[in-house]
């Protein structure tokens, strides 16, 4: 019988050592950035209670959670009429408890109610973890991936949000990526809704609306038509769509609409906030763009929603986000604290890495330094003492295992991208001296044992 080829679920992956040190330099330089700005780490448990997670994400985020099965006998306690239904959104309750995270935000606000008496307010967090949703897998999406995430609950000052743009720039300027902030309000969407008296639809506008640039004006304006908005409100909200300028003309035009709303009003009054602050300090290497079309479909957002986009290369997806909400803990029983936060996408933004080559020197499958050739069991013996010196002096150093070829231990080295080779005979043990062979140039030199840590 032929063997199953082993294979992974469907948007999950595999990493190389090469790729893992990629992910790791970009994870890296994030959480410098995030030690930096004074945020502080906290891990959460990959999967919660499911009742924790429902409800969080709007309709549609509640279908790509993944749900995990009671252990056991999980069907053995279901009602028997509720099985010969067939309706599966009505059995997930009865054998399933918990599921996997879909976010780190969520979770945080678990945590933070949780542990509100241990906490410091405001409180700053980031996360580095993997996350999981039941997504169909498409380029720069996956079913399994990894957020970076900031949050700073406590505060209702708006200054948390120009350091989150300042944030964005220094990390991305680090990683030689120019980039564009996109920065709405949600309290400018909720004006516009309220103007063109469709508030109730409000969810169903704003995901019409960020749909803009993928699928266009007119196709927006069906989907619009579609969920029963009116030809008026429509009419109403048409200047939307067309707006541009600088963000000084922009709030201008938007003024005018939005003069009978003081809801939308104060999300113009937060934004110009942001803007002019962000002016006053200056970016690095990011613009900031004040994209009114911008809604991000996560329903707890209430103020400000971001939303990061390479300036180079094809790959035109986010690659950043987060938004300002007002009482997301709320949801956990802890009322009136506010919360900002944003996420980078890891996996996005490595392939708008590896798109543009701009990774550094990494290429290197193996961190190892160098590697001494086995000549049998007496000089490896001998060598593995050197290898225990070099390592206390931070050199990363190896014996090859066993006695081969030399031509098969010289591959190795070459194929693992090592630098040095040291070679280490009956004559030099005598001599107490090493021959260092350069991989790159082919020179070789002799290095007395004492003097190998200054040779490495």
């Amino acid at each position: 019988m032929a063997v199953q080829k082993p294979s992974i679920p469907k948007g999950t992956r595999d990493f190389s050592p090469l790729e893992v040190n990629r992910r790791q330099y970009i994870i890296n330089t994030i959480k410098k950035q995030f030690v930096l700005f004074g945020f502080s780490p906290i891990e959460t448990p990959s999967f919660e209670n499911l009742s924790t997670l429902t409800g969080k994400y709007g309709e549609e985020g509640d279908r790509l959670i993944f749900k995990i099965l009671n252990s056991g006998d999980y069907l053995g306690k279901v009602d028997e009429q509720l099985l010969a239904d067939r309706n599966s959104q009505k059995v997930i309750p009865h054998i399933s408890e918990k599921a996997l995270r879909y976010d780190l935000t969520v979770p945080f606000a678990r945590y933070v109610v949780q542990h509100q008496n241990e906490i410091t307010f405001p409180f700053k967090r980031y996360q580095i973890q993997p996350v999981w949703r039941a997504d169909r897998p498409q380029k720069g999406r996956f079913r399994e991936f990894f957020q970076c995430d900031a949050d700073v609950v406590g505060s209702d000052s708006l200054l948390q949000e120009v350091d989150f743009v300042q944030l964005y720039d220094s990390v991305f300027t680090e990683l030689k990526t120019p980039v564009e902030i996109h920065i709405n309000n949600r309290k400018i969407l909720s004006g516009l809704a309220e103007v063109a008296d469709i508030s109730a639809q409000l969810i169903d506008f704003t995901v019409a609306l960020d749909k803009l640039d993928k699928i266009g004006e007119e196709a927006v304006k069906e989907e619009m038509r579609g969920k029963g908005i009116s030809e008026t409100a429509i009419e109403i909200l048409s200047p939307l769509f067309s707006m541009n300028g600088d963000y000084k003309s922009q709030f201008a035009q938007l003024k005018e609409i939005l003069a009978t709303s003081a809801t939308g009003l104060k999300g113009i009054e937060e934004l110009e906030f942001v803007f002019e602050n962000t002016e006053n300090i200056g970016l690095q290497s990011a613009d900031l763009v004040l994209n009114l079309t911008l809604a991000r479909g996560l329903d707890y957002y209430t103020g400000a929603i971001f939303e990061v986009k390479a300036k180079i290369g094809e790959f035109s997806s986010s690659i950043g986000g987060g938004g300002r909400y007002d009482d997301l803990t709320g949801i956990f029983g802890l009322k009136d604290i506010s919360g900002v936060g944003i996420s980078f996408g890891l996996d996005r933004t490595y392939l708008v890495l590896e798109e543009n080559n701009l990774f550094p020197a990494l290429e290197d499958s193996t961190n190892i330094q160098a590697l001494f050739i086995n000549f049998g069991q007496k000089e490896a013996a001998e060598a593995m003492k050197l290898v225990k010196q070099l390592r206390q002096q931070g050199i990363n150093t190896e014996v090859y295992p066993d006695d081969a070829k030399m031509k098969k231990q010289m591959g190795y080295a070459d194929k693992k991208g090592i630098k040095k080779v040291i070679l280490l005979g009956d004559k030099e043990i005598q001599e107490q001296k090493a021959t260092v062979k350069d991989m790159v140039t082919g020179e070789q030199t002799e290095v007395a044992f004492v003097d190998l840590v200054n040779a490495l």
